[in-house]
């Protein structure tokens, strides 16, 4: 697996007002399904946030879940079992990981399990303190 996109590259590439959409939607349409991923939690992530943008920003149920019908269509969802979800969290613990960055180990994981080459995030920072992760950076 060369890819794997996290849900703010996903919302930027399909809002297309987003000021990251053009280098988002091109990491989106530049892989083959069998060469870039994201984690099947990412599509429930990309439904919550595209829902709940202020106003006229705000994408109904509908358009949200054909955002996710393309991403299934275009990408690989990686799962983890519950050994692996429970191994995961278990690592981020020991390794200090606290609050919503657990949602970031659990990204980090996926991207191991498929042995991505690298992840894609407009949240660098974030993931910086995974350094099992070949590469991180935004698009």
């Amino acid at each position: 697996m060369k890819a794997l996109l996290d849900t703010s590259v996903l919302v930027a590439a399909f809002l297309a007002d987003h000021t990251s959409h053009g280098a988002s939607l091109d990491v989106f349409l530049r892989f083959k399904k069998h060469e870039a991923c994201c984690a099947a939690h990412t599509l429930a992530e990309l439904y919550s946030t595209v829902t709940r943008l202020p106003g006229k920003h705000r994408v109904s149920a509908e358009n949200a879940m054909l955002f996710l019908a393309q991403t299934r269509e275009r990408l690989t969802l990686v799962t983890l079992n519950g050994a692996e979800y429970y191994g995961a969290i278990e690592e981020a613990s020991a390794g200090g990981v606290t609050g919503s960055a657990i949602y970031d180990a659990l990204l980090a994981s996926c991207a191991l399990k498929v042995k991505a080459e690298i992840l894609y995030t407009w949240n660098v920072r974030h993931f910086q303190r995974f350094a099992t992760l070949r590469r991180v950076e935004s698009p």
